[in-house]
């Protein structure tokens, strides 16, 4: 195999790890069909047993990258015990993935009552209208939730929920991953010991 394709130097010298994450969400908006923001979340609950599901990355700086949910839902009620996760990235298209972990903190009122505020109207009424993560005797019962915070909210602005917000993850672990011939992939880690510490970057084997 020639040298040339076990090298990448288009990302595995870049210093910049959210700078490189931009650039390739950038190109998933080109090639991926549904959602690539779309985004595995994984959590822990209070016996250590791991839980993942997908979620949708709403926004992302050098603060860390943001999404929002219910607080009373697992995820949120793990999220808030613990003040840690973590996110994998897969754009299947560009044959990439990127994985991070950091601890969590809740964003600030104004920035969710921002976002909260650019939503469908139905996705608003939804936030309401839904008990996440627990039981539901039939759809029947969440029409009904749906019909009755569409009556309340008929007419102005619908209010963000106190239990629905966003969640920030500032990353201390940032890993890229591109497909390689033969399984050679390639690999980069950015490390850094605190949300402010300067990153060391790490190029792994596959």
């Amino acid at each position: 195999m020639a040298p040339v394709e076990l090298t990448n130097p288009d990302f595995t010298t870049r210093e910049d790890p959210f700078a490189l994450f931009g650039d390739w969400l950038e190109e998933a908006k080109k090639s991926e069909i549904n959602d690539p923001n779309a985004t595995s979340l994984a959590t822990v609950d209070s016996d250590g047993l791991p839980n993942v599901r997908m979620v949708l990355l709403k926004d992302y700086d050098e603060d860390g990258f943001v999404f929002y949910t219910n607080f009373e839902s697992q995820k949120g009620e793990e999220i808030l015990a613990t003040k840690k996760a973590a996110m994998c990235f897969h754009w299947k298209s560009l044959r990439r993935q990127v994985r991070l972990r950091g601890a969590v903190t809740v964003v600030d009122d104004a920035e969710a009552d921002a976002y909260f505020a650019s939503r469908a109207r139905g996705s608003r009424i939804g936030a309401w209208a839904s008990k996440q993560s627990r039981p539901l005797e039939s759809r029947f019962a969440l029409e009904k939730e749906v019909a009755k915070f569409t009556a309340k909210y008929a007419v102005g602005e619908i209010p963000r929920p106190p239990h629905w917000s966003g969640f920030r993850i500032a990353p201390v672990y940032i890993e890229f991953w591109k497909d390689g011939a033969f399984r050679l992939h390639d690999r980069v880690i950015f490390r850094r010991e605190t949300e402010t510490a300067p990153w060391t970057r790490t190029r792994f084997y596959p």
